[in-house]
């Protein structure tokens, strides 16, 4: 058996590294809603939000939001308003499967009760239900743009 030539190793160990880092800076990271969400992407501009005090009085009834489209699922908001204040807000649509049960059915009471005391979609998200809670600010958002608020 020969032995290689060293400078061949080195071309070939020079080449073999070199094809490795154009493979590693072609790859493309993958898409990453959650900084979406940060860099206002999922949610509403803040411009959009509905305005506080001497703001617009909302129409009495029921309004039921846009479907927001999330990674796990959509989610839409249907707000009952009396007296021109939310009585009441009920996820009509949440993601469902698997885990996402698990998730949903924590999350969208803390998120009815959060909007009702709100009375905005000026909402803090549940922790662990990132997305649920982005489409569920987008829905409200959009309910209450339809109540007239």
């Amino acid at each position: 058996m020969r032995k290689s030539h060293p400078v061949r190793r080195a071309v070939l160990a020079t080449a073999a590294t070199v094809s490795g880092i154009v493979l590693l800076l072609s790859l493309k990271p993958a898409s990453d809603p959650g900084s979406a969400a940060a860099a206002g992407g999922a949610a509403p501009p803040a411009a959009a939000q509905s305005p506080q005090g001497g703001a617009q009085a909302i129409g009495d009834g029921t309004v039921t939001g846009a479907a927001a489209r999330t990674q796990y699922g959509a989610v839409q908001v249907r707000l009952t308003v009396s007296g021109g204040k939310i009585t009441r807000a009920e996820a009509v649509q949440a993601p469902k499967g698997g885990r996402s049960d698990r998730i949903t059915s924590h999350a969208v009471p803390q998120l009815n009760q959060a909007a009702v005391s709100a009375q905005s979609a000026e909402i803090d998200a549940v922790s662990g239900a990132t997305y649920t809670s982005a489409g569920y600010r987008q829905s409200l958002q959009s309910a209450l743009d339809r109540a007239g608020g």
